[in-house]
């Protein structure tokens, strides 16, 4: 190798956050195998020897298999150990690949019925993320999602319940699922009672949908951020808007390619939504069923989307700006950034 060829600094030692991660989605692979092991649940062969599974959910079968897969892991996590185990987990997944900080997102809808209910559920989750934080170092906050395939009457009540724990961890709202089945403008209500207590508006809108998708969210529910995003690309106008007003799409590449969204990496808009100003959070969505957790995201702008160091130190910082970390955290990690940055490659 010639000497004067400099090799690229190594992106698991680049500080970053991590603004979108599901909390089921979350779990190691080996931990879903174990724990239905314990439990005596059945795992598809999609989700044992043939994982991660071949998805495709742009369809409504598609999208039914890949909620089908989800519902199974769920069931899995039956004790409030489990949910301990998780976030412990993902936090050391998280410190591993470099990232700092972690806003995961829950629906206590999916457990309540488990753990004695929806407050109960949240104070489980807010509790083991806690501990998690303390046990690896990583910042880690929780993201309380509606689902659009629910009444919005349901999202009111989570929206209340994530206001009332706007102190204790939880900073933000989101709206998950697909979004074929709802419109965002339906769950306006929701979003204003948590907008009223402080917290982040981060609904999913432009992966399943179109740049129409994105914009309700920005209209109609003054989304912060926007989980995935990829087809504003689609309009240039809507990528001003978002560039102007500094509304970060959380941009999951991999999982767009795993539901179809993208027939391959080089498919998703990531360099077009960067070079028209949007800012950018990567994240990895589910890693369970996608096989790749946040670091790979960062490999992907690298290699296939040519991001030199000084893009990918912008992504990172993005990434940070974009959070609801502290500002002393904020201002810690950037300036670690920029010595990651600054120090020989």
């Amino acid at each position: 190798m010639r000497e004067d060829v400099e090799m690229p600094r190594p992106l698991d030692k680049l500080p970053k956050a991590h603004l979108h991660l599901h909390f089921t989605g979350s779990m190691r692979h080996g931990t879903l195998i174990e724990l239905a092991r314990e439990q005596g649940v059945h795992l598809p062969d999609a989700l044992e020897q043939d994982w991660p599974p071949k998805l495709r959910a742009t369809d409504e079968r598609g999208w039914f298999r890949f909620q089908r897969l989800y519902d199974i892991a769920r069931s899995v996590l039956r004790r409030p150990e489990d949910v301990g185990r998780l976030l412990l987990e993902a936090a050391q997944d998280e410190a591993r690949e470099g990232s700092r900080w972690l806003e995961i997102q829950v629906d206590p809808s999916g457990y309540a019925q488990r753990f004695g209910g929806l407050t109960e559920t949240l104070e489980l989750v807010l509790d083991a993320a806690g501990r998690a934080s303390g046990a690896t170092g990583v910042g880690i906050a929780v993201i309380v999602a509606a689902n659009r395939t629910r009444h919005p009457l349901d999202a009111r009540t989570l929206a209340r319940l994530a206001a009332q724990y706007s102190d204790r961890g939880v900073v933000g709202f989101g709206l998950s699922n697909d979004e074929r089945r709802a419109r965002a403008r339906d769950f306006d209500h929701a979003f204003r009672i948590a907008k009223r207590a402080g917290l982040l508006a981060v609904p999913h809108g432009g992966e399943l949908l179109g740049a129409g998708s994105v914009a309700e969210c920005v209209d109609d529910l003054d989304a912060d951020r926007v989980g995935h995003g990829v087809r504003a690309a689609e309009s240039p106008r809507l990528m001003e808007r978002l560039a102007d007003r500094q509304i970060t799409c959380e941009v999951c590449p991999l999982s767009n390619v795993g539901l179809g969204v993208a027939e391959r990496p080089e498919d998703v808009p990531l360099r077009r939504l960067f070079e028209a100003g949007v800012p950018i959070a990567l994240g990895a969505d589910d890693p369970l069923l996608f096989g790749a957790r946040l670091l790979p995201q960062y490999e992907l702008a690298r290699e296939v989307y040519g991001f030199d160091d000084a893009e990918l130190a912008e992504l990172a910082r993005q990434s940070i700006r974009s959070s609801a970390a502290p500002e002393s955290v904020k201002k810690e990690v950037l300036s670690e950034i920029d010595a990651w940055l600054a120090a020989p490659a």
